[in-house]
């Protein structure tokens, strides 16, 4: 950018930020979604609210290929469980991201229940946990809270857990027959918890 122009837009922008401390807070912001060059979707925090340090996101990168799914009323409603139940056991946001984005790898943030001949197994719920394997009772695997701490359990009992990417620890809470597949969903999980963790 050459400095013309960024002095431009800096000046825009400072124009802008004592506008908005003169005006007080805007309460109806509206979030748009920002395309970076690289051609990740980041959403745009309100200006009503606490920002959430990208940082603590994805501390690494991201890892390969990004995929991404629009979200539907009770996919976003989920969403804003996994986050709630997030808080609830005392983690932060990169837990939230780790939550979302399996979620988002085994169900599609979708509650699913037994699923008959296509059901992997007796695998139930947000993160496809299954009662055979100790996770809990179909009751308690289909409700997203318990479901949601159930799995931040797991993560809490892997060391080093904040300091792996998504599809590490996401792994080694699951045990997938595809460990890799997590970790396409890792911006996309960024971005719900930037937009939820503070609404």
């Amino acid at each position: 950018m050459n400095t013309v122009m960024r002095k431009s837009v800096l000046g825009i922008a400072g124009l802008a930020f004592a506008g908005g401390l003169a005006a007080g807070p805007l309460h109806h912001a509206a979030t748009a979604p920002i395309v970076g060059s690289a051609g990740s979707v980041a959403v745009a925090v309100q200006a009503d609210k606490p920002g959430v340090d990208k940082g603590k996101l994805i501390p690494h990168g991201v890892r390969g290929a990004q995929s991404r799914i629009d979200l539907g009323d009770e996919q976003t409603a989920n969403v804003k469980a996994i986050v709630a139940a997030t808080k609830k056991a005392g983690l932060d946001e990169r837990a939230a991201v780790i939550s979302i984005g399996t979620s988002l790898q085994e169900s599609k943030l979708e509650n699913l229940g037994h699923l008959g001949d296509s059901n992997d197994h007796d695998s139930l719920g947000l993160f496809q946990q299954r009662p055979t394997s100790g996770w809990g009772t179909p009751e308690q695997i289909t409700d997203p809270e318990y479901s949601t701490l159930a799995f931040l359990k797991g993560l809490k009992q892997v060391d080093g857990w904040q300091d792996m990417p998504l599809t590490e620890a996401a792994q080694t809470v699951q045990v997938s027959a595809y460990p890799d597949a997590y970790a396409q969903w890792e911006q996309q999980a960024a971005d719900l918890v930037a937009e939820h963790w503070n609404s």
